[in-house]
């Protein structure tokens, strides 16, 4: 539906790469196992499907419109509350305490400013079908409302509504679901990047079982179908434009070879690693975009237009909590129903783990809060202003008298674009830009859809990796298939169908990703209820704690050099650790404690003590050095000649607590990480009633995010 490449961002973000087990040497990148069952259950049903499609085109077509009728006629309202659901769920997490949380650890802070965070929320919510829909659904919406009689002065201020509903904030909301699920578990707990992590808190390690593997066929099914259909009514629409530019001819020949076009460039793109490029051209798509709707406001009649777009405002506003919930149960437009908010709905939650990706990608960092309020404004900020603009300079065209462009319109949309820059002035150079732009957004669509697609089809521990060459090859190859498949059957409609059912199952595990994250995120709540994240106030006070007040003002004075903090960990820190673990052993508690070298800098080290308190979650408490830039003050600098110092940080097993031990006596450090185990033990206590709920597969001290690395300075508090 929308376009987002899904290449991971030039600068991740991550601890360090060995915090997430991506090597830093290119050679040593281990081969990534593939997931076989999922591979095989899925491919085999597209293949089959595909195959059944382009041997009895007829058949598959009757078979297809019949189960979407069904589906129209008999789950219609489960489609309806399940989009209405996740928008009061989403909004419900970022009003919430748990919006706090954020995607990453505790110390985490966002790797990319606003500026550029924001500009890649409204590269991922623009494509070619956007330009598809923009102009043919409110001419549609006109002629054909819903309810009530079409061609009138009420059925041209609602069309523009209808189509800012279907591309608005539900499926924007199914979007957030997704990048949450993602981003919380993959960053915060180190788990794969994949779709079966978010339900952890309601299975368990049977995530890694069947159910798991039946969670991402699921998705994978629904992600190549709403994938197929963007490419489809990508290539019926590019076909036009190469008509109206060259005078190509519009047929299923040129659409086939556009077809292979397409997957060859997706192809070439996955195999040579130019993700950089393919992302510099979505950069550009949005530049031609933005290029494309100042022309036609600029163009028409823009007083007009601005008019429209502060009344649509409005009437969106005001309509939009009685559209949420419509089924139309008394005047049951079944095939209106089927053809515009069913299928739209269906494709949102077809395309919510391809763009949910993506957006946890780039996420990494923020809080919950943070991201949904972004997520659910910034792109459809965007897409009011886009709709807004075409589609009622396409209405005002219509309300004209234009009936010969409305007729264009409403039966053959993929013209509807082009018919409409007709109108103006320049039309064949805005043309132009206009198919190099779909061109493009299609090329990145069927790209980063392999992309994603292989890695739904491997066992990908690191977050930051993707899945392997050949799959993806073998995924961008197999989408084409389907897309063609689809388009032989019945064009454009045909694929909408097929969307429509294989959206259905993944609706289904999108009820399980909100109760797993609502019981994760309870946990997190309770974190805070117990003080297990401690007020940084209440224990840089407890460095005063039996001190001599000139200690005191020396430390706060202190810069401290490499030397300075790798004796204090040989000298106090480790052996202050093992006087308390050797006590918290009498009570038959596993208790370990372990001071390794940090891999970025082996002349440190970091110590940690470890409880192991299975069913539930294990108690972390890691002194680990942490660098930064020495500032240009202070006279009682301990290391003037070098432009880094050390602080000795508490971390957690969900990140850096904040506050600097270094100078703390083997006494205060003691009580310090006893007042954080009696913390974690309270934490434990208060989710009682759901024995084993606070373990969510967090790391332990040898194989967790913690294991190995220190934060950057971009995660530094």
């Amino acid at each position: 539906m929308n376009d987002a490449s899904i290449a991971p961002p030039e600068h991740s973000g991550s601890t360090t790469p060995a915090a997430h087990g991506a090597p830093s040497n290119p050679a040593t990148v281990p081969k990534l196992p593939v997931n076989w069952r999922v591979l095989i259950a899925a491919g085999t049903a597209i293949v089959a499907l595909s195959a059944w499609a382009i041997l009895a085109p007829a058949q598959a077509d009757a078979v297809i419109a019949g189960v979407v009728a069904w589906v129209a006629s008999r789950l219609g309202w489960f489609y309806i509350l399940t989009a209405t659901l996740v928008i009061v769920f989403v909004v419900m997490v970022a009003a919430s305490r748990g919006g706090k949380v954020r995607m990453g650890p505790d110390h985490a802070r966002p790797q990319f400013n606003i500026f550029t965070w924001t500009a890649m929320l409204f590269a991922a919510g623009i494509g070619v079908d956007l330009m598809f829909f923009s102009v043919s659904e409110p001419v549609s919406q006109y002629f054909a409302p819903p309810s009530g009689d079409g061609q009138n002065m009420e059925a041209a201020r609602q069309a523009v509504v209808w189509t800012l509903f279907h591309y608005g904030i539900t499926g924007w909301a199914m979007y957030a679901l997704m990048g949450m699920a993602f981003g919380y578990f993959a960053y915060r707990f180190g788990m794969p990047l994949s779709i079966r992590s978010a339900l952890y808190p309601l299975l368990g390690r049977r995530i890694h079982g069947a159910a798991g593997d039946a969670v991402d066929t699921a998705a994978l099914l629904g992600t190549v179908f709403g994938v197929a259909t963007s490419l489809g009514i990508g290539v019926v629409q590019l076909n036009y434009g190469l008509k109206t530019l060259f005078g190509v001819p519009e047929n299923l020949a040129v659409q086939s070879a556009l077809i292979a076009v397409g997957v060859g460039m997706a192809v070439v793109s996955c195999v040579s690693g130019v993700d950089k490029g393919i992302r510099r051209l979505s950069e550009l798509n949005i530049i031609l975009a933005i290029g494309l709707m100042l022309y036609v406001l600029v163009a028409g009649r823009t007083a007009f237009l601005l008019d429209a777009i502060v009344m649509n405002i409005g009437d969106f506003v005001s309509r939009f909590p009685g559209m949420t919930l419509n089924t139309f149960a008394f005047e049951a437009p079944q095939e209106w129903m089927s053809t515009w908010t069913l299928f739209f709905w269906a494709w949102w939650i077809a395309w919510a783990p391809f763009v949910g990706l993506f957006l946890a990608r780039i996420s990494r960092g923020r809080t919950l809060r943070q991201f949904v309020v972004g997520t659910m404004t910034v792109p459809f900020a965007f897409i009011l202003l886009w709709i807004s603009i075409f589609g009622n300079s396409a209405l005002d065209i219509v309300v004209g008298g234009n009936t010969e462009f409305g007729d264009v319109a409403m039966n053959t949309p993929e013209r509807a674009f082009y018919s409409l820059l007709e109108q103006y002035p320049g039309a064949t150079v805005a043309a132009a830009i206009a198919t190099f732009t779909g061109l493009l957004f299609y090329v990145t669509s069927a790209d980063s859809g392999a992309l994603v697609m292989s890695n739904f089809t491997s066992r990908i521990e690191d977050p930051n990796q993707d899945g392997p060459k050949w799959l993806r090859v073998f995924w961008a190859v197999t989408t084409g298939v389907l897309t063609l498949a689809m388009l032989l059957v019945g064009g454009v409609t045909t694929l909408q169908n097929a969307t429509l059912i294989m959206g259905l199952p993944f609706s289904v595990v999108m009820y399980l990703i909100m109760v797993g994250l609502w019981r994760a995120l309870r946990v997190e709540v309770s974190t805070a209820e117990s003080g297990a994240v401690a007020s940084r106030s209440a224990v840089a006070g407890r460095t005063g704690r039996d001190t001599h007040w000139r200690s005191r003002l020396s430390r706060l004075g202190a810069y401290p050099g490499p030397r300075a903090a790798q004796r204090y960990v040989k000298d106090v820190a480790a052996p202050a650790l093992e006087t308390l673990a050797a006590e918290i052993r009498e009570s038959g508690v596993a208790v370990t404690v372990e001071t390794v070298p940090v891999e970025e800098n082996p002349a440190l080290q970091q110590t940690s003590l470890h409880v192991d308190l299975a069913p539930e979650r294990d108690f972390l408490y890691r002194i680990h050095p942490v660098a930064f830039p020495t500032p240009g003050f202070g006279g009682f600098r301990t290391n003037p000649d070098s432009d880094r110092y050390y602080r000795l940080e508490v971390f957690t097993a969900t990140g850096s607590l904040g506050y600097d031990v270094l100078g703390y006596t083997s006494e205060q450090l003691i009580n310090d990480a006893l007042d954080c185990y009696e913390r974690h033990l309270e934490f434990i206590r208060l989710n009682h009633e759901h024995p084993g709920s606070t373990q969510i597969g967090l790391p332990t001290a040898e194989t967790g995010v913690w294991a190995e690395g220190a934060p950057t300075k971009e995660d530094a508090p």
